[in-house]
């Protein structure tokens, strides 16, 4: 691990890993240009899919992505639309390409100069990943826990697995995401009802704005176009953007002088001309912190 002590910082991440299923076998049959693009196209659609749920690719290593996510819901259900996604494409010439996802949540240390992270929780992901058959999401029985029960609802525990470096034998989960049976898509039908009963409400002095299946971003500023207006001289006409993506919530700061994002329990955040994402409840001051004006902050409430 490179950095110095100030540049690496400690914090909870969902790892993820993502590898394309026998890429020597797809080099051999359709050719070295053919396969090269198959598994290009493949891993395309696992950065978008990252992007999409308010993840960030960390590195590619080979025919395997390596991202973090913010939270394990967000990991899971990326890792089934990743599935549905790459079952869909084709290789050529008949043959069908498949991934292999693992995950795992937990701290690591990041490094914010080049952004990679380290430690157990990576080593663990990485080791879900290699357990993972074909088209298959596997993740540890503790990060499950962690799921929101619509999620829990669609997995299934597994035979505990041996860890390098453990004394004991890991338990694990796979994350259904398609029934064999009907061959209909559990992570369609899992998204589908985390993305609608997804809100988020904005209060301001006594006004209300909602977020949810019918309206999917709202502006907030001083002008008076803005969904939200905001009477503060510290904001600026057009301050912040959010947007609903998926069953997430995102604030944009698009202002001169920054936000100010305090999530309950934990500490301010100064937001500049960046993205973040919102949970749990909150509230944001425009151009100055909080305690400087308390009556000018817009309060947000996620609801599941």
């Amino acid at each position: 691990m490179t950095g110095t002590p100030s540049s690496i910082v400690e914090q909870e991440l969902a790892v993820l890993f993502a590898d394309v299923c026998g890429s020597t076998r797809l080099y051999e049959v359709l050719g070295d240009a053919p396969a090269l693009a198959a598994i290009n196209g493949c891993l395309a659609v696992v950065r978008r899919v990252t992007q999409a749920y308010a993840g960030r690719v960390v590195k590619t290593i080979g025919d395997e992505i390596m991202a973090v996510f913010p939270d394990p819901a967000a990991a899971a259900l990326a890792a089934c639309e990743m599935q549905a996604l790459v079952a869909g494409l084709s290789a050529g010439g008949g043959t069908r390409i498949a991934i292999r996802v693992g995950f795992n949540f937990g701290p690591v240390l990041e490094n914010k100069g080049d952004g990679d992270v380290f430690g157990d929780t990576v080593n663990v992901a990485s080791r879900m990943a290699s357990v993972a058959r074909s088209g298959q999401i596997i993740t540890t029985e503790a990060t499950m826990e962690r799921f929101p029960a619509i999620l829990r609802s669609s997995t299934r525990p597994l035979e505990a697995v041996p860890v390098k470096g453990k004394a004991e034998e890991i338990p694990i989960v796979e994350v259904v995401w398609l029934d064999s049976d009907d061959a209909t898509m559990v992570a369609s039908r899992t998204i589908s009802s985390a993305v609608a009963k997804a809100t988020l409400r904005l209060r301001y002095k006594g006004r209300e704005l909602v977020l949810d299946g019918s309206r999917s971003a709202a502006t907030l500023g001083r002008d008076a176009h803005a969904d939200l207006v905001v009477e503060t001289k510290t904001a600026s006409r057009l301050h912040a953007r959010i947007e609903r993506r998926r069953d997430r919530f995102v604030f944009i700061d698009q202002s001169t002088n920054g936000s100010y994002v305090t999530i309950r329990g934990e500490a301010e955040i100064r937001v500049l001309r960046e993205e973040l994402l919102l949970h749990g409840s909150g509230s944001v001051s425009f151009g100055q912190p909080h305690k400087r004006d308390p009556d000018s902050v817009v309060e947000f409430f996620c609801e599941d």
